[in-house]
Order: structure tokens, then C-alpha cells, then sequence
């Protein structure tokens, strides 16, 4: 290569990082301006009881004056270029001339008329538009601005920001974290101003930790109406959502079991709530017996069957989880489980308490008298649970395991439902319940002995009571 060429080659390399160099200027400046131009005004940092007049900022925007009959027309070639911003109207009327109309732009994309592309420039001569751009003069309010940017520029800099939420009807249920708590209130009118149809925040102020599995709330902002209409899966429920359990983000497996079952088959929600289990399989044309401790789930559970017009289907109960296992849940197998030759449906047992219910496994443990069935035809379990552990399927597997007193690896599968909390997953163990398991040992003390007789008088009493009562809260 000659001296010449090295020169040339030498110069073309500088010439080329000079125009990555300078081509990357406006990118830089952009992102800044980003940051800067639709955010709050930095006086509101700090702020913990909300004041909408202090969001008052004024931006200035690039705008396209054009005749107002050709706005339409136009705006379909300049929809790179115009301003895309929620709340912030596109055209307005043009203060200087009522014949015109000015056309908001972008303010990251268009700085003079050589930013619009060729394309628009052409549409733009086709209808005789001066691609000059002038300045506006834009005031932003509270109004205009999203729940994040105002959270963002309200809490403490490098905090995480709330803006999520469970929604249950008209209430937003949030989990505010320590260093959100001083400004809860204010939190909790944002939700509510930026988001359609919520009326109600709320704050979970302590774990679901006692009998009913509700918890105890605070009102952040808004009305403390705690009635409330939910839809999920096409399926209407109401509820006090203050005396009872729902969790919005249970919605795809509510439908993931329901998927589970045919027509025909038995279903037994242990925890039932206030019916997300329960009703669509009902819905699905199978024999429902659906549970819960909770006075008032169950008072709603009665009420969404009715709801739904699937109360005829649903036989519902107010027991204790264990004693629903021991008494209705052991009657009703003994008899599904006797027509084995008849039977083509499945049985499964559904037990939605992550934080319990793995312990109330040990009540399928001898609950069973007589001759073990077929083994397809043992009852599946769909038991939830929580783990922290660095492998939380095997870790629920043998969590289960170990209460039922025998291995599940062979003859389970783990689902993992969502992720609670960093490091804490919720998760569901499914499984057919062994029959070593389920069945008494059947032993006889000499040749003459004979099996004691099923005591089933008592519990057909038991059961008939629950039928009945169930009959007249229908």
C-alpha cells in the first residue's frame, strides 16, 4: 500500500467516526430532553398530601401551521412526526388565524423542517403546506401527566415507584413498601385520578395470617364502599372484599383446573372462597362440593352459585377444612369409589390454602374402609403451596411427601402459579392419592374374624345435616 493510499484509508476512518460522532449528538440530546420536557416541575419532590396546582409546567413544542380543510388529509402522512401524547389534543385552533390550524409535533423528532422525511415532504408539497416549523407554547397540568411520572418525581429520587395494583372491582388494592408509607395518601388518590372506574385505594396492612385468610386493610384514598363486582373468566362474583380472600392474579389457574375437568366429574374445593373454583366447574356440568371455614365466604359462595344459576349444582359447606375432608368428602368417595366398574368420571380435590394446606394432607391418610379401587380411579389432588427454597418443586414435593408418609416423585407434577415476593414462589403440587395411602390396612386377628362393618350411619347423618342445611340457605 502506498504512502498515498495509507492517507487516504487514515483519512477515511477519522472522516467516518467524525460522523458517528456528530450523527449521535441529537440522539444524546433527545434522550435528555426526554427525561426533562414531560416531567413533573421538581418542586413537587417531597410532596406527601397531593396539590394538582403544583404540577403546572409550560414546554415548548414544535407546530406545523396548515389550512384546516387539508388536516385530515395530512395527518394520516404524519403520524411518525405528530406528537403522541395521552391527553394532549394533536390539532388546535391556530390563535392567529381562524382559517388555519396548528399540528403538535413531536418535540423528539422534529427540530426543524429538514427532521420531516422525504415521504412527508412530499405529501406536504402535494397540499401546499410550509414545512417551516414555529414554536407553541404548551402548559401542562396534573392532568397530563401519567402515575408514574408524577409518583416518579414525588417520592424520594432512586426509590421504586408504586403504580401497579391488584384491581378488584372498583378497588385498588396496592402493597405499599416502607419507604412509600409517608406517602400513602397521595399514592392512593393517583391511582384513583389516573385510572378510569376506581373509586377505593387500599392498603394491605398486615399478612394473610389468621383463620378466614382476609386481611386487614387500610384505606388510602377515595370511598370505603368494600362491596364490590368482579368479573373473571366470564363469571360475575360479589363480595365484601374487606371479610373475604380474592386475588385477582389467580385468575389463569382458576382456568387452568376448570381446563382439567370433563363433564361428569367430582370436584371437592376444600377452601373454596367465594367460588372461582367451584362455579365454573359447576358451570362445566360437574358435581360440585365446595367449603370454606369463613362465615361470610360462605355467605357470598351461597350468593355467586345463585348468581350464576349454578346453585342447584354446588353443595356448599361451612366446616372446618379437616372435618370437611373427614366427614362429606369421605362419605361422598366411599360411594363414587364403590362404582368403580360405573364409573367413567374423575374425582379431583382442590386445596387453595398456600399457606396451610399441605398440613391438611394428613387427613387422607386411612380415610378410607374397604377394598381399595382401580388405581385410575383414585382421587387427584391439586394442592398449593409456598416455597423459598432454591428448587421450590422439589421442595413441595417433599413437603407433601412427608406429611401423606410416602414418596410422590413417581406420580406427581409441580405447576408453578406466579411469583409472590422475590425469592417466594407459589406453587401446585398435583398427584393421585396412593392407595396405600387412602386405605386402612386391612388385618384380621384369626381366620374367623370378619372386617368390621364401615361405620356409615354416623356419617350418613353428618352429611345429610350439611345437605340440609345446604338446601335451606339455597
Amino acid at each position: 500500500m502506498t504512502l498515498t493510499q495509507k492517507l487516504r484509508k487514515t483519512l477515511g476512518i477519522f472522516l467516518l467516526g467524525q460522523r458517528k460522532k456528530f450523527s449521535t449528538m441529537p440522539e444524546i440530546e433527545t434522550n435528555k430532553r426526554d427525561t426533562e420536557l414531560f416531567s413533573p416541575p421538581p418542586g413537587v419532590r417531597g410532596m406527601t398530601k397531593l396539590d394538582k396546582t403544583a404540577f403546572k409546567k409550560t414546554v415548548t413544542i414544535p407546530v406545523l401551521q396548515v389550512k384546516k380543510e387539508v388536516v385530515n388529509r395530512l395527518m394520516r402522512s404524519l403520524k411518525r412526526a405528530a406528537l403522541q401524547r395521552p391527553g394532549i389534543k394533536r390539532v388546535i385552533e391556530d390563535p392567529e388565524d381562524e382559517e388555519s390550524r396548528l399540528i403538535m409535533l413531536d418535540p423528539y423528532k422534529i427540530f426543524t423542517h429538514d427532521s420531516f422525511e422525504k415521504e412527508e415532504l412530499d405529501v406536504l408539497r402535494q397540499l401546499n403546506v410550509n414545512p417551516q416549523i414555529t414554536n407553541y407554547n404548551l402548559e401542562l397540568t396534573y392532568e397530563n401527566f401519567k402515575s408514574e411520572e408524577i409518583l416518579k418525581a414525588v417520592l424520594p429520587e432512586d426509590q421504586d415507584v408504586t403504580s401497579g395494583f391488584s384491581r378488584v372491582g372498583h378497588i385498588a388494592h396496592l402493597n405499599l413498601r416502607d419507604h412509600q408509607l409517608p406517602f400513602k395518601h397521595l399514592i392512593g388518590q393517583v391511582m384513583i385520578d389516573k385510572n378510569p372506574g376506581i373509586t377505593s385505594a387500599v392498603n394491605k396492612i398486615n399478612i394473610i395470617d389468621n383463620t378466614f385468610r382476609n386481611f386487614q386493610m387500610e384505606v388510602l384514598a377515595g370511598e370505603e364502599n368494600m362491596m364490590t363486582k368482579v368479573r373473571e373468566n366470564n363469571y360475575i362474583y360479589e363480595f365484601d372484599f374487606s371479610k373475604v380472600y380474592w386475588n385477582p392474579r389467580l385468575s389463569t389457574e382458576h382456568s387452568r383446573i376448570t381446563e382439567l375437568l370433563k363433564p361428569g366429574d367430582v370436584l371437592f374445593d376444600v377452601f373454596a372462597g367465594v367460588g372461582p373454583f367451584a362455579i365454573p366447574a359447576a358451570k362445566k356440568n360437574c358435581t360440585v362440593f365446595a367449603n370454606d371455614l369463613n362465615p361470610e365466604s360462605h355467605k357470598w359462595l351461597l350468593h355467586n352459585c345463585k348468581l350464576n344459576k349454578v346453585d342447584q349444582k354446588v353443595q356448599v359447606f361451612n366446616l372446618d377444612g379437616k372435618d370437611f375432608l373427614q366427614g362429606p368428602v369421605r362419605e361422598e368417595l366411599m360411594q363414587q369409589l364403590g362404582l368403580s366398574k360405573e364409573r367413567k368420571h374423575s374425582v379431583h380435590i382442590v386445596m387453595n390454602l398456600p399457606a396451610k394446606a399441605i398440613e391438611f394432607l394428613s387427613a387422607f391418610r386411612s380415610l378410607l374402609d374397604g377394598q381399595p379401587c382401580s388405581s385410575e380411579l383414585l382421587p387427584i389432588v391439586h394442592c398449593y403451596s409456598f416455597s423459598k427454597d432454591v428448587k421450590p418443586a422439589e421442595d413441595v414435593q417433599q413437603q407433601a411427601a412427608a406429611v401423606l408418609g410416602t414418596s410422590l416423585e413417581a406420580c406427581s407434577s409441580v405447576h408453578l402459579v406466579r411469583n409472590v415476593a422475590p425469592n417466594k414462589e407459589m406453587l401446585c403440587v398435583t398427584f393421585q392419592i396412593p392407595a396405600t395411602v387412602l386405605y386402612k390396612t386391612q388385618t384380621k386377628n384369626s381366620e374367623n374374624d370378619e372386617d368390621p362393618p364401615p361405620k356409615r350411619q354416623k356419617t350418613d347423618n353428618v352429611f345429610s345435616e350439611e345437605k340440609t342445611q345446604m338446601a335451606s340457605n339455597n
